[in-house]
């Protein structure tokens, strides 16, 4: 997985709009069956060729919801990424 939202999350819908690959979903489709958003790790790009920085973190109101995750062999992962667990908007 490229990014993942913690359970800070407030439901606001702000990140699926702005996902260009629609990785994101609602806590109604979360298959974790967390009442937050989730993020599909086969689906997410990092917005590398999208946009400078992860879309769905600029759009977040909530503070450190969005975090880096592993980056795994075979997806795509911006060279500008952080450790696993710190906010994305630290490292844009």
């Amino acid at each position: 997985m490229a990014v993942k939202i913690t359970d800070t999350c407030i439901n606001c819908g702000a990140c699926i709009d702005e996902c260009p690959v629609e990785a994101i979903v609602d806590e109604e489709e979360n298959p974790t069956g967390e009442e937050i958003y989730y993020v599909y790790p086969d689906k997410c790009v990092e917005c590398v060729g999208h946009y400078d920085c992860p879309a769905c973190a600029e759009a977040c109101p909530t503070e450190g919801c969005i975090v880096w995750d592993e980056c795994k062999e075979g997806q795509t992962c911006a060279d500008y990424r952080g450790e696993p667990g710190t906010p994305v908007m630290d490292a844009c």
